[in-house]
Parts: C-alpha cells; structure tokens; sequence
C-alpha cells in the first residue's frame, strides 16, 4: 500500500472561507456556468487600475536597484516614507526603527500571532472580522475570543463585551477599522473606549487600518492618535488603498512608550530575519506610490461610494434580504432569512450552484456573531452588480 504522510493538524484545520469559497466555484465554472463572483476583495479585478506611475516605479526599480538581498526590517527609504505618509494622513509621528515591511498585512498578522502566542493564549478579535486573524491565532494553538460588532447601532463595538471577554490569559485586542466584512467605520468614541481599556489591563492593541482612506464621508480615527500610554501596533498595506493587491507589500509599526512591547518586537524581528527580507524592487515602487500624486484615490472613493449606495438600496429591496450602509471599505455584510438552508455556508452554496452567485458566508468570518449573514463587494460596476441581485433576488423569491 502506498504510504501517505499526515498533513500537521494545525495545517488542514485552516480555513479561510473568502477562497475556500471559490473551490467549488472554480468546478462550476470548469462545467461551463457563468460565475459572477463577488467573494474577493481586490479591485484590480474589476475596473480599478494600478497607476501608471507605480508601474513605471517599479520597471525603474529593477534597473535601479541591485536586485540581491535588502534589509530584513524593510529599507530604510521605505520605512522613512512610511514615517511621513503617516504623519501627513494621521499627524502622528513614529520612528523608522519601529517599523516593519510584511509582504502584505496577511504576512503581518502572521508574524505577530507568532511572536505573541503561546498555546492556550488569548486574543479578542471583532466578531465580525477578518479571518485570518482567527486563522493564526488557531493556527499559533491560541484561542480565538470574539467581541461582538452590534448591527443595530452600524455594528459599532460591544465595549462591555470587550471588557467582560478579558481574561489573565488575553494577549491582544485586534481592531479593524474600516471594517471587514461589514464596511463599517468605528467611532472615535468607541476607539477611545478600547483604547482606555488596554491602558488599564496594559493589553496591545492590533489596529488593521488597510482600508484607512476608502471612506464615504464619514471622519475616519485611526488608532495611532490615541494616547500615549496605550501600547499599540498599527498594520497597513498597498492592496487597497493603492491598488497593487499582487504586489503583496504591507507594513506595520509599534508605538509604545512603556516598553511593554519589546520583546514582543524582538520576536517579530527575528522572524524578519528568518524570511530574508521582503521584495525589494517592490518596495522602491511603493515608497512612490506613497510620495506621489494622490488623486486616484478621490476617484476610486467617488465610484466606491455609488457602488455601495446603489448595493445598500438594491440588496433591502430583496425579499428576506437586510444590510447597513457601508461606510468604508468594499464590502457589505447583508443578513438573510435561512428559510430553506440550515446554515448559511448551505444558503451560499446552494446560491452559487443555482445563480452562479459567489459570495461567502457569514459564519467564515465569525461563527458567533456572523452566521445568518454573506458578504459581499462592492467593487464591480453598477450593471455588474444589478445582474448579481437581480439573480440573488430571483432566487430569494423561489424560497419564500
């Protein structure tokens, strides 16, 4: 009999349902059905480009620079870049040795949950949220803590939840803000409670802010203002906001006064060194993105925002079918009556089989307080999106 080797537990229990989903899509689409898919958030899908002068930053990068091994931590042109665009967005200041260069933010969160966790440690994360931070904290033999994201007040935090879900064994509070999967932007008021919260139990903050100048209006707080006597880690990155998702650059960086956070950041940097050092070429051209005209973004907001307006009325017009407004971000988290579907993983399953409807499940991004519900984007054009709910509703009405 042929031997097989045993895949580590830790491995095969991963699953991040925003391309789990897209398996099965992807046999669908081999049998020949039209998939229409709105699972993934990357613009650059739909009719979002990379500007041209970052294109152009990076074909100059390749002669330009030598192409052998860079800084582990990040160059320090690019850190130093990074110190000023933040200021210049949040007016804060920050240090370029405190600053770190990921590829991407999913590389960040790795990096973090390994230097943070022990086994049977905690971490509080939004419920709603983004999977992977529920993925390595799992994958890193944590324990996953969910705060609940209240959808009735525009899914602001539940701050007393937050509170009453510490434990001796809490090791960080993660924050996502504009929110994925649900769009929403915190309020400053609401960031502050957290922020008194881990200056009183001298727990970290982990603010994700990828999607920090994709907003509709409202003000947006980031994390980085926040008193100084609160330790934190903000985490960013250039698949959103600067439109190069395939280039997999991300950053992030500590602020802490209180030294709470130095071994925590020596643990990060030597798995900095373990991994090498990130693209260099790539960070010559998103050191340029950050230091160029920034006008896209205006554009890209402007189109964001009708999308998403035109997705919140369309998507409350189906039967069994009700969503907030989305504020930031491009993604909605609709809730949907289960009438025939014991699950909502069923319900977008059986979406996609019958419409050719991708979308992924409510539970994927927090079993407690997301099921019952999909996300979706709002990234494709308004007529995209019209075929999208007109085949959703078609299909609502079948099960009503």
């Amino acid at each position: 009999m042929q031997k097989r080797i045993q895949a580590s537990k830790r491995s095969i229990e991963m699953n991040y349902a925003i391309r789990e989903i897209s398996v099965p899509a992807d046999e669908l689409a081999k049998a020949g059905q039209k998939m229409i898919r709105l699972n993934i958030g990357d613009p650059n899908k739909w009719d979002f480009e990379t500007p041209e002068y970052f294109k152009a930053a990076l074909r100059e990068a390749v002669d330009r620079v030598d192409n052998g091994y860079g800084d582990s931590q990040g160059s320090l042109e690019f850190r130093e870049a990074i110190v000023q665009r933040e200021y210049e967005k949040h007016g804060v200041r920050i240090t370029s040795d405190k600053v770190f260069v990921t590829s991407g933010v999913g590389e960040g969160i790795s990096l973090l949950m390994g230097a943070f966790l022990e086994p049977g440690d905690e971490v509080l994360i939004p419920g709603p949220g983004y999977p992977a931070y529920a993925q390595y904290i799992k994958f890193f033999d944590g324990k996953v803590v969910p705060y609940r994201l209240i959808e009735k007040e525009n899914w602001e935090p539940d701050i007393d939840m937050l509170r009453a879900r510490i434990s001796d064994r809490t090791k960080a509070i993660v924050v996502i803000n504009p929110n994925n999967p649900t769009g929403a932007i915190f309020s400053e008021k609401s960031l502050r409670q957290i922020g008194d919260i881990a200056a009183e139990f001298q727990i970290p903050i982990i603010s994700d802010e990828i999607y920090d100048k994709i907003t509709f209006g409202l003000p947006y707080y980031s994390m980085s203002r926040l008193p100084s006597d609160v330790p934190r880690i903000i985490l960013n990155g250039f698949s959103k906001v600067n439109l190069m998702p395939g280039w997999r650059m991300g950053y992030g960086y500590f602020m802490d006064e209180t030294g709470l956070l130095d071994d925590i950041f020596e643990g990060l940097m030597k798995q900095c060194r373990a991994r090498i050092c990130p693209n260099v070429p790539c960070q010559w051209a998103a050191k340029a993105s950050l230091q160029g005209p920034q006008d896209y973004i205006v554009d890209m907001n402007r189109r964001l925002g009708e999308r998403a307006e035109f997705s919140y009325k369309r998507l409350n017009e189906i039967p069994g079918i009700t969503t907030n407004r989305t504020e930031g971000a491009f993604y909605m988290f609709p809730k949907v009556e289960l009438t025939d579907w014991k699950t909502d993983k069923e319900f977008v399953l059986d979406l996609m089989k019958s419409e050719g409807v991708v979308l992924v499940n409510g539970s994927g991004f927090c079993e407690e307080f997301g099921a019952g519900h999909f996300r979706t984007i709002t990234l494709p054009k308004v007529e995209i999106l019209a075929e999208a709910y007109d085949k959703l509703e078609h299909f609502m009405l079948k099960h009503q």
